[in-house]
């Protein structure tokens, strides 16, 4: 009888946890559909150029020739939040980045905190124009063009042709960038917290896929 009352009390508390509802999960937003550039700009600060030459879209990948430089970038403007995407080289690993925050008017290079794409390189963090991050107790100042933080480990890039992962999480005025699950990079007291998302034209062909963001308390 002892035994059978014990039986119960467990089958009656699993059956509880399992009633217990579940915090939901956080709700993924699509910021490129896979079709066209509904809630993208594209910039080239050429105006003989046609922006259209330069970013494409083609069975759900954006694709983007590298050059002249410049970027797409959000409509809209984010804080925190995690921003997930997928890149691959297509030819020859060369340049790009992912643009955070940006500020002011469309520009070559526009105020913000870059997380590197430059072969090799992908984790490091790029203070363009001023601004200012704290890494590893180390305070990072910038009052010219670009400052480079470089990552923590090294190169985890997948060769030329597969594709890559890069997870970026802000949180206020942190920042933490995952290049293919791993940390490389993650800093605090970030000048900058929220602005629009680019990602850059500059070097090659890269393509860019799955870019969804999610919003962080």
């Amino acid at each position: 009888m002892k035994r059978f009352l014990i039986c119960c009390m467990l089958a009656a508390f699993y059956l509880i946890l399992g009633c217990t509802p579940k915090p939901p999960a956080a709700e993924k937003t699509v910021l490129f559909n896979g079709q066209d550039f509904a809630g993208w700009l594209l910039f080239v600060p050429d105006d003989s150029v046609d922006v259209n030459d330069v970013w494409s879209v083609k069975d759900g990948v954006v694709q983007c020739a590298g050059v002249p430089n410049g970027y797409m970038r959000t409509e809209q403007s984010y804080a925190n939040y995690k921003l997930h995407l997928e890149w691959r080289w297509v030819e020859e690993a060369t340049n790009s980045g992912v643009l955070l925050h940006f500020q002011g008017s469309d520009q070559l290079w526009p105020n913000c905190l870059e997380c590197q794409l430059m072969a090799g390189n992908a984790g490091d963090f790029v203070l363009i124009g001023p601004g200012q991050i704290t890494v590893d107790d180390s305070v990072y100042v910038n009052e010219n063009r670009f400052l480079v933080i470089p990552k923590k480990h090294p190169s985890n890039e997948k060769p030329v042709g597969e594709w890559n992962s890069y997870d970026i999480e802000v949180r206020g005025h942190a920042v933490a960038c995952y290049v293919n699950g791993l940390m490389q990079n993650n800093g605090i007291d970030a000048a900058l917290s929220s602005g629009p998302i680019a990602l850059q034209s500059e070097g090659s062909p890269i393509e860019f896929r799955n870019i969804t963001i999610e919003a962080l308390e």
